[in-house]
């Protein structure tokens, strides 16, 4: 069972001069659009949605949803509003990928931000064009599923392993004293619908819920460049290696100096800037590292030497391509 993305287009209102600029078409359009329907005529060309703007509304639409139960949803602009807040959504079909309207959206948008200002100067708290409204959205139409009528059932693990897959098949045999369920890949479990489960599948997968498995965790290290943050699995092993990191650090210094020449005489006055640079190269030291060391042991190691998080981001890139590091190197 998944769930299903929603979205929609639809108009803001009620904004204090901080929706849409004249030069929105889209938006014009659009609201001289909804006045006609609702029998009003408007001349597009004497409209200002400054108070007005268009959006995006996205939501998902999870399992076994019925008609009249609530969504949240988010507002995003697609014009160049410069803020959402104080506004109402106006109602707005959610569709699928099939064209579908599943839902209907409507409310007024909750930010968590603002903005304003004045004379120049102004102030911003958080995201002021993208909104939610909680329990924005009534569903209208279900996703028919026919759950309980089902054969058989595919059982998706959130984390591929095929050891997972396999103990998950076992554990699933082993309660039902069948051999009903079997690895299909890394990822799924097939399981047959028992004689005396069948229309009962919903206490079959409650019963499954219930089951501990050892879950078997892939050794991986992340790395975050741009924030030094690195994260190692227990997992993760290292073979023997000599490790040597050293740091050269250059610094260049600027300061601006004018020439100022004697009052009365031709001279110009000049800036020269004088640069100074240094260089400042630590001595590295030698570390080796034993053949299955854990993260614990490497990273005592590191930090004896004083290696910082974004040197050893580099250290374990090096590792990588040394082929000591017996784990999935993941940069995000």
């Amino acid at each position: 069972m998944r769930d299903n993305q929603l979205v929609g287009y639809g108009l803001i209102v009620g904004l204090n001069g901080t929706g849409d600029k004249k030069g929105t078409e889209f938006t014009i359009r659009s609201f001289t659009s909804m006045l006609t329907k609702m029998g009003i005529a408007v001349d597009p060309a004497l409209v200002s949605v400054k108070n007005v703007a268009a959006v995006m509304v996205t939501a998902n639409l999870p399992p076994f949803m019925k008609k009249g139960s609530h969504l949240d949803v988010t507002i995003s602009s697609i014009g160049d509003a410069s803020s959402l807040q104080g506004g109402t959504l106006l109602q707005t079909p959610l569709k699928g990928a099939n064209q579908t309207v599943y839902a209907v959206a409507q409310g007024p948008v909750s930010l968590g931000g603002y903005i304003g200002g004045g004379g120049g100067d102004s102030v911003q708290k958080n995201h002021a064009t993208v909104g939610r409204i909680s329990g924005g959205a009534i569903v209208e139409r279900e996703v028919d599923l026919e759950f309980n009528l089902r054969k058989d059932i595919k059982i998706t693990l959130r984390q591929q392993d095929f050891t997972t897959a396999v103990r998950l098949a076992e554990i699933i045999n082993d309660s039902l004293n069948e051999k009903l369920a079997y690895p299909e890949d890394s990822g799924t479990v097939v399981l047959t619908i028992p004689e005396e489960y069948q229309s009962r599948v919903v206490e079959l997968v409650a019963s499954i819920e219930n089951l501990d498995i050892q879950v078997d965790a892939p050794a991986k290290v992340v790395l975050n460049e741009r924030t030094g943050t690195v994260v190692m699995g227990e997992n993760v092993r290292i073979s023997t290696i000599a490790i040597s990191h050293g740091n050269l650090t250059i610094q260049v210094k600027t300061q601006i100096k004018v020439s100022q020449p004697g009052p009365f005489s031709k001279g110009e006055t000049i800036v020269v800037p004088e640069r100074e640079v240094s260089v400042d190269e630590q001595k590295a030291r030698l570390i080796l590292l034993q053949s299955g060391v854990t993260v614990d042991e490497v990273v005592r190691a590191l930090n004896s030497v004083g290696v910082t998080p974004r040197d050893l981001i580099a250290i374990l890139q090096a590792i990588k391509v040394a082929g000591a590091l017996h784990a999935e190197l993941e940069i995000i």
